[in-house]
């Protein structure tokens, strides 16, 4: 009966881990894309404050310009593919057993994705934009769900691997 050691175990983890997060940001920058015009709307609706409560000491906040608008899409689809590029390279050094870069590598990535869904959706968009008063344009939820998802995954790439 073959054993797995703790390492080979961790190391498998990691790159698996690692790799789930790379595709799914490489989907995610794929679609805006190749369907630029659907989120485009979302983060025009999200910026615009349009569907929001509208209270007058908030709507201040509310960027109606489509070339600003466009111009934060734009720069949020440059960071989801730069995201998924590192971290599509940090996968490939984990599957060349390269740890302590692969670790690395891994790291900028995934602090690259909480930061996009952390610091850019739940509190740019989320608190600033007062996205959360809006049923049609909220994407909290999501935005949650993939910053714990990068979070637990940052956890396992940084547990120790025994090296010394």
């Amino acid at each position: 009966m073959a054993t797995t050691s703790p390492r080979s175990a961790l190391h498998l983890a990691s790159t698996l881990l690692t790799a789930t997060v790379a595709l799914y940001m490489a989907l995610v920058a794929f679609g805006n894309i190749t369907d630029f015009g659907t989120n485009q709307a979302f983060v025009q609706h999200v910026l615009a404050m349009d569907t929001t409560f509208k209270d007058d000491d908030l709507m201040w906040r509310a960027v109606t310009s489509e070339g600003l608008q466009d111009a934060a899409y734009v720069a949020i689809i440059v960071w989801e593919v730069i995201a998924a590029l590192v971290l599509v390279y940090g996968t490939w050094l984990w599957f060349r057993r390269d740890d302590s870069h692969a670790r690395r590598f891994s790291t900028y990535g995934l602090l690259m994705v909480m930061l996009l869904f952390g610091a850019g959706f739940i509190a740019i968009g989320g608190e600033w934009f007062s996205m959360w008063q809006s049923e049609d344009w909220n994407g909290l939820d999501a935005a949650l769900r993939v910053f714990l998802l990068s979070g637990v995954v940052l956890v396992v790439v940084q547990l120790p691997s025994g090296e010394r």
